[in-house]
């Protein structure tokens, strides 16, 4: 008779890593997390760790110096590095996309010029869609790119959000490019702007001091301001002749394996939140027993870690379908939309069960509460998370 194989079951080399992760994140990154978070300071001796475990090119191919792992194997990476703090995902994840439009975009020697530097975190990457008056509309992009000769083109215009924007040396930028376009997202183009990390003020490209949050902090969200910025013709990605004009359906797809990152984030924060219950509610006495004997804080842990379960097994269907190269944006989208979400019931009841030492700086959960509301907006708001469902149950399901 044959044996029905777990659905999250992981193999050998997944276990392996997840465990490396988990023991990284037990040692180094909860017991420092509250630190940087307090000062909002950059996490630079956790982040050189990372650059060690080779974290920056996990998904970037072997050739180019990276572990060519698969989008499943990543997602469950972000789970245990978010499940210590969200904001060290947070360097890793534009990274992560950035190196994607790269393999599946980019030329060969697009591809040879940036991987080998990225896999090692030598460069770290960044990407940039949104603007100040921007929101979720991205086809309102008003950032454009003009040809200034053969072979260069020049960037005015202001970009907001940009995670890692400040210490990325290179920022994968969309642009309008042909303002008459029909269809309209026919006149974008991504381009490959290079900057010098850590460095505010690159010619014509200013990078404004960062952006002050409720929570995600310790890496940096700024704003970009693009200012008679030359950018050479081939750093188009894809090259001038194929990739002018792609640049919307390229971020497009990049936003699919976002948004199984930002689930996979979700999960992470859910699953932290559920162990930190677990906890103390077990040690926490209240009328002569353990709170975790009532029936109300029974009930709520109940919730938490049905929520918490079902997050995770949306997540990982959505990273194998990616894996196994079918559509994967309506499950992307549901996983993003009930992953945050359940990251913000359980990081609420979590606060809940903690009484008033949840909103105590000295506990944990303080920071998980405030972390948890980011992914709600990040990468899609639940709302556009819903319309897109919607709009694609539909498409599949057509009378």
């Amino acid at each position: 008779m044959a044996v029905a194989v777990p659905f999250e079951e992981k193999t050998d080399e997944q276990k392996a890593i997840t465990e490396m992760v988990r023991q990284f994140v037990d040692e180094q990154i909860l017991p420092n997390a509250e630190h940087y978070d307090h000062e909002d300071s950059f996490p630079e001796p956790i982040v050189e760790q990372m650059k060690e475990l080779g974290l920056f090119g996990v998904t970037i191919p072997e050739e180019f110096g990276g572990m060519g792992l698969d989008l499943t194997t990543y997602a469950m990476i972000v789970e245990e590095l978010s499940r210590g703090w969200i904001s060290i995902s947070g360097v890793i994840n534009t990274h992560f996309i950035g190196s994607y439009l790269l393999m599946k975009f980019g030329t060969d020697e697009q591809k040879h010029k940036y991987l080998p530097r990225m896999a090692t975190g030598e460069i770290r990457a960044a990407f940039s869609l949104s603007e100040p008056e921007l929101g979720s509309d991205v086809q309102a992009i008003k950032t454009s790119a003009k040809k200034v000769d053969d072979d260069t083109y020049e960037i005015n215009g202001q970009k907001m959000w940009v995670t890692n924007g400040l210490r990325s040396g290179l920022v994968f930028t969309l642009v309008k490019t042909d303002p008459d376009a029909e269809p309209r997202h026919r006149g974008f183009t991504c381009f490959i702007a290079e900057k010098e990390p850590g460095e505010p003020n690159n010619p014509g490209l200013t990078v404004p001091p960062q952006i002050k949050k409720m929570g995600y902090k310790g890496v940096e969200s700024t704003e970009l301001v693009f200012d008679g910025y030359r950018c050479p013709a081939e750093n188009i990605l894809g090259g001038e002749s194929a990739g002018r004009g792609r640049g919307f359906s390229q971020m497009m797809d990049a936003l699919e394996v976002g948004r199984v990152n930002v689930a996979a984030r979700g999960v992470g924060v859910a699953q932290r939140a559920l162990e930190l219950a677990l906890k103390y509610s077990q040690e926490r006495k209240a009328f002569g027993k353990p709170i975790a004997q009532h029936q109300a804080i029974t009930f709520k842990l109940a919730d938490m870690g049905t929520q918490t379960e079902a997050a995770r097994l949306m997540t990982i269907r959505a990273a194998r379908l990616k894996d196994a190269g079918q559509r994967s944006d309506m499950e992307a989208g549901m996983a993003k939309l009930f992953a945050s979400e359940a990251a913000r019931f359980c990081a609420e009841e979590c606060l809940r069960i903690h009484g008033g030492y949840g909103y105590s700086k000295e506990y944990e959960i303080e920071r998980l509460y405030r972390d948890a509301p980011l992914l709600l907006i990040g990468e899609g708001t639940s709302e556009i998370q819903k319309m897109v469902i919607g709009r694609k149950l539909l498409e599949r399901h057509k009378i």
